[in-house]
């Protein structure tokens, strides 16, 4: 059995040529195996992920700019032999000044390279991620609206450290608390907005903790809504850039705040702490912390074209060094990674032969269409590779898996997505199943 070769394509041509130009059926034991590139012995299905050492390990949800996906997959390990597409790259990683660090394609979820992602860290004010998380569901759900406003309890005003300068019996509404909390970076803010949710920050940080398990945040656990220093708030820089992509994917409305330079409430303007806004204009978010125990540290996003790349630094000496770090390593991820998707609507996967059904074919692919990082002049090097159960018999219904589709490069596996049945296939009637059963007996 041989391979059939990929043509030479450009990032943006594969994306339509790979599914069509690897298709083949070959036979294996007497059975028609339909496949990509090469047909292996169907194995259990794995999840979509990105699994590899502690140092570069998993991915986070592939993501389409502008779209709104679901849970990410940066601590799914389900296939333990995925490569992260960082260790196929010929040019290494810059050396951060960074206690621990993680750069993230967000378009496919990959990690690009890692440093520690799984050190347990304090987040500082990087906190304020999960808290503004958090009100977002609580917006979309309609529990609060922005124009609704917020008492402001004697805690929340005398909280200490970066404030907004909110005032009891003061008027101010749950929009300029938000973008207290995201520009400004204010702890009484981040207050307020806790009891408005929750009815008190204990309360509040208990759904803080909720999110973090559902998502998978296994390093993580807040204590308060600031990231005022605790012995027992904690996380890891592979949890701050799962709950970051979240909230860019899940709540896209609202994520305009993260590139926001300045704000002024009580008469008192303070600007965004994130320098890259004003050092790259490709950048647009998205949050500063600091403790003198924690360091400065920096979750910085940007988009290039259709590319969304998301990092996360913590531990730097300062304000500048944190700021060039996360720089170098953007320019790094953009200029040495390329992004295809595959598998949409125009190109939806493979015919394969159904048995004893009301049609002969039947389109398999992913549940859903697919990104994928690959080092830059790699795209064409691309394999996917299809695991079915065979034969195909029918009733078949839509969504049904049937194996998977590996996608591969130098014969290292960088994505594992499900294969599963694109349109319904309704059993055919006595006649028509025993014609089939008869060209299986041939077969």
């Amino acid at each position: 059995m041989t391979q059939l070769p990929l043509p030479r394509m450009t990032p943006v041509s594969m994306s339509r040529r790979v599914v069509a130009g690897a298709l083949m059926v070959v036979m294996m034991g007497g059975s028609p195996i339909a496949a990509w590139a090469q047909a292996k012995p169907a194995t259990p299905a794995a999840a979509p992920a990105a699994a590899a050492p502690a140092s570069s390990a998993a991915a986070v949800a592939p993501v389409a700019p502008g779209k709104t996906v679901g849970a990410t997959q940066i601590n799914a390990t389900d296939s333990k032999d995925v490569v992260p597409v960082g260790d196929l790259s010929s040019i290494p990683a810059p050396t951060l000044a960074a206690r621990a660090w993680i750069s993230i394609d967000v378009n496919s979820g990959q990690v690009l390279a890692a440093s520690n992602p799984d050190q347990k860290v304090e987040p500082a004010s990087l906190t304020k991620i999960m808290t503004a998380y958090v009100v977002f569901n609580a917006l979309d759900e309609k529990r609060i609206t922005l124009d609704q406003q917020v008492p402001v309890s004697e805690h929340a005003w005398r909280t200490g450290g970066s404030r907004m300068f909110i005032e009891p019996r003061k008027p101010v509404t749950v929009e300029e608390l938000l973008q207290g909390v995201i520009v400004q970076s204010g702890n009484d803010a981040s207050v307020a907005l806790a009891e408005a949710v929750g009815g008190s920050e204990t309360a509040f940080a208990a759904l803080m903790n909720q999110e973090s398990e559902r998502l998978g945040m296994k390093n993580t656990h807040f204590m308060n809504a600031t990231g005022l220093p605790d012995p027992q708030h904690i996380t890891s820089v592979r949890d701050l850039a799962t709950i970051a992509t979240h909230l860019i994917t899940d709540h896209p409305d609202y994520f305009h705040f993260y590139k926001q330079k300045s704000f002024t409430y009580n008469k008192i303007s303070q600007s965004n702490r994130n320098r890259l806004l004003w050092a790259d204009p490709s950048v647009d978010g998205m949050k500063t912390g600091h403790t003198d125990s924690a360091g400065f540290c920096l979750v910085a996003t940007a988009l290039r074209g259709d590319r969304r790349v998301l990092t996360v630094l913590v531990g730097t000496d300062s304000e500048s060094t944190r700021a060039e770090e996360s720089l170098k390593i953007l320019n790094w991820s953009f200029q040495n990674f390329d992004t295809v998707k595959l598998f949409d609507k125009a190109q939806p996967g493979l015919d394969a032969r159904v048995w004893e059904g009301k049609v002969e074919t039947v389109k398999l692919g992913p549940p859903a269409p697919v990104w994928i990082a690959v080092p830059r002049g790699k795209t064409a090097d691309v394999k996917p590779v299809a695991e079915r159960t065979d034969p195909l018999v029918a009733p078949l219904e839509k969504g049904q898996k049937v194996g998977t589709l590996r996608l591969t490069l130098d014969n290292k596996t960088l994505r594992v997505e499900p294969l599963v049945v694109q349109e319904p296939v309704e059993r055919a009637g006595f006649f028509g199943r025993m014609v089939d059963t008869v060209k299986r007996w041939f077969n």
